[in-house]
């Protein structure tokens, strides 16, 4: 038995498993972990407990068994600030923050008729990693004074583990700042954005051994020092491979905090509406798309509208309710959005009230909503010729069979759901694996995919009209919104 520790950093929770390599998954464990908002558009997190979770998993999980390998997943691109001995400056900035919205015009400015959507995947948006660093330039001159370093979420965790700097690729690809076609940090986009180059470590692929647990790290997640730690994994790719989307084709619908959307292709699509990464599988790819409110939307008003009802309630309710929410069409912009409209400042709405109108319409606006989103990327996918032929679903809002039969009836494509899926979590340490080689190829994740009910779609002839409206919704409220 080789045992392999995986951990993800999470929006709302800090996950850790232990695969082994031979028999599968043997234990899994979470903590809570808090996003802050201080002000509208933002989204912050604190680094110090994330790894304090971290140090409490690793000892619940090891639990006396020796670890082969670690490997750590986590949001991307959220940017952390590093100061000479690579402690966090500030808390994280996470991949959902929408403060940059000056600085990115500023950039979109300085860069004109660069090819910048050519050249690095994906144009400037408030996804990107430039327009933050700019706005922190300006408005937070004493921490980054004090950065020596720039990282993402998981790479922040490595170099606590293991003393090192490093990047992982789909961190490099996601940020804006790495150009496809030299392989390498783009220098023009740096300098526009006022960044010295020094300030980013080295790119290393997911399964690249970065270094070896400290001894100091040891001492707290009480793990064997000199454990290898490998780079890692952007959480949404890891997820999608983990959910086994591993031929040209699978695409997965993400039910999480925020929603993504991946689709395997064998070539790199490049459009300014999506996103692009690199699959865990070398030659493979994942245009993707991320909406800035998902399961945070539901979060919102289960606390706020629904005066903390449970979940297992609101969907009674809104099962109760005839697919169209009786009128009602709910925008979920409430973050702004990022793909496919990339608008930070988009504002949520509801449309369509009346004295009719109760919670459970509401819910179920809010539900198909969403579903709404996703639908709109794969009209995305289906514009550039892309044709999903395997959907799968995961993450947190999978367990709502309502939700699950929403997006189904939406999108029109039968979902498959997995029995168990720890999520990227799984993939981290999978990669670890492949790391120090106790696995030996990407295939071998098909053993720990257990695909479960299939979700047919029912209603999707009934959703034409209210998709239409949701789509119209946005052009028609963007300039009153703005």
């Amino acid at each position: 038995m080789t045992f392999l520790l995986g951990i993800d950093i999470g929006t709302t929770a800090t996950k850790g498993v232990v695969l082994d390599s031979a028999r599968g998954l043997v234990a899994e464990a979470e903590r809570p972990a808090v996003l802050h908002a201080d002000r509208p558009g933002w989204a912050e997190e604190e680094v110090g407990e994330w790894w304090t979770n971290v140090v409490s998993l690793s000892r619940e999980l090891a639990d006396g068994r020796e670890i082969a390998a670690i490997g750590v997943s986590g949001m991307v691109p959220t940017v952390i600030l590093h100061d000479a001995d690579g402690r966090p400056v500030r808390r994280s900035i996470q991949q959902n923050d929408a403060r940059a919205g000056v600085e990115i015009e500023e950039l979109r400015g300085r860069l004109a008729g660069a090819r910048i959507l050519e050249r690095t995947g994906s144009s400037i948006t408030q996804q990107s990693v430039a327009p933050t660093l700019m706005w922190l330039q300006s408005h937070e001159p004493e921490a980054w004074a004090r950065t020596q370093t720039v990282a993402g979420s998981y790479d922040t965790i490595v170099r606590m583990l293991t003393g090192e700097r490093s990047i992982e690729a789909n961190w490099a690809l996601e940020s804006g700042l790495f150009d496809l076609e030299t392989h390498d940090w783009a220098p023009d986009v740096l300098d526009a954005a006022g960044l010295d180059i020094e300030l980013l470590p080295p790119i290393r692929r997911p399964e690249e051994v970065v270094g070896v647990l400290t001894e100091a790290a040891a001492a707290e997640t009480g793990l064997r020092a000199g454990t290898p730690v490998v780079a890692g994994s952007a959480d949404h790719v890891g997820s999608a491979f983990a959910a086994g989307l591993v031929r040209e084709g699978d695409l997965l619908v993400k039910l999480g905090g925020a929603g993504d959307i991946l689709l395997t292709t064998a070539e790199p699509i490049i459009d300014g509406r999506l996103y692009l990464d690199h699959h865990l599988v070398p030659g493979l790819y994942l245009p993707n798309g991320c909406m800035a409110t998902s399961g945070s939307f539901i979060r919102w008003f289960q606390a706020t509208l629904a005066g903390g009802a449970s979940l297992d309630r609101l969907d009674e309710e809104a099962a109760a309710v005839a697919p169209g929410a009786g009128g009602v069409v709910a925008l979920p912009y409430m973050l702004g959005e990022k793909t496919p409209i990339h608008d930070p400042d988009a504002r949520g709405a509801f449309i369509g009230l009346t004295l009719a109108t109760e919670r459970g319409h509401l819910f179920r606006a809010v539900l198909e909503g969403i579903a709404f989103g996703f639908r709109h990327h794969l009209d995305v996918f289906a514009e550039l010729g892309q044709t999903p032929h395997r959907v799968r679903v995961t993450n947190g809002g999978a367990r709502s069979r309502l939700w699950k039969q929403i997006t189904a009836d939406v999108i029109g494509l039968p979902l498959e759901t997995l029995r168990s899926h720890p999520g990227s979590a799984l993939a981290a340490a999978f990669v670890a694996g492949l790391g120090v080689g106790v696995l030996t190829s990407w295939g071998e994740i098909e053993r720990f995919v257990e695909v479960g009910e299939t979700i047919e779609p029912r209603e999707h002839d009934g959703y034409e009209r209210p998709y239409r409206t949701f789509r119209a919704l946005y052009p028609a409220l963007k300039e009153v919104i703005h």
